[in-house]
């Protein structure tokens, strides 16, 4: 019912930033929520930044006060934008959402049905 197509992404010196964007298309009138997710070779899929069906923003920790969501006024775009960027947040980044508007354990992979196709982030000096 979500079909989710990434931009953005790239190589960047530590401290620098990036933006990367999510096109959604939803056949569906739900206000559904959309998430940004990344992994990292030989670890999980990491939750970092979601907005549920209500405009709640929920952020992990390990990316607070650096990346902010910015979601368009008809839910079809979903903006993450990363500032002082780190070796660390180095991975593929992928564009998740959900028909839920409330999503249980929202940085939790296996809650998020629909993916888009993933963009690589490089922090390298």
């Amino acid at each position: 019912l979500i079909d989710l197509v990434q931009s953005g992404g790239g190589s960047v010196q530590p401290g620098g930033s990036l933006t990367l964007s999510c096109q959604a298309s939803a056949r569906t009138r739900n206000h559904y929520s959309m998430a940004w997710f990344r992994q990292s070779p030989g670890r999980d899929r990491e939750g970092i930044a979601l907005i549920d069906g209500g405009r709640n923003l929920i952020y992990a920790d390990s990316v607070r006060d650096r990346f902010t969501l910015f979601q368009d006024n008809a839910r079809t775009n979903l903006t993450l934008q990363m500032t002082n960027l780190k070796p660390d947040d180095s991975a593929m980044y992928y564009c998740a959402a959900s028909l839920w508007s409330s999503v249980p354990n929202p940085l939790e992979a296996r809650e998020w049905a629909y993916w888009g196709q993933g963009v690589q982030v490089t922090v390298s000096s």
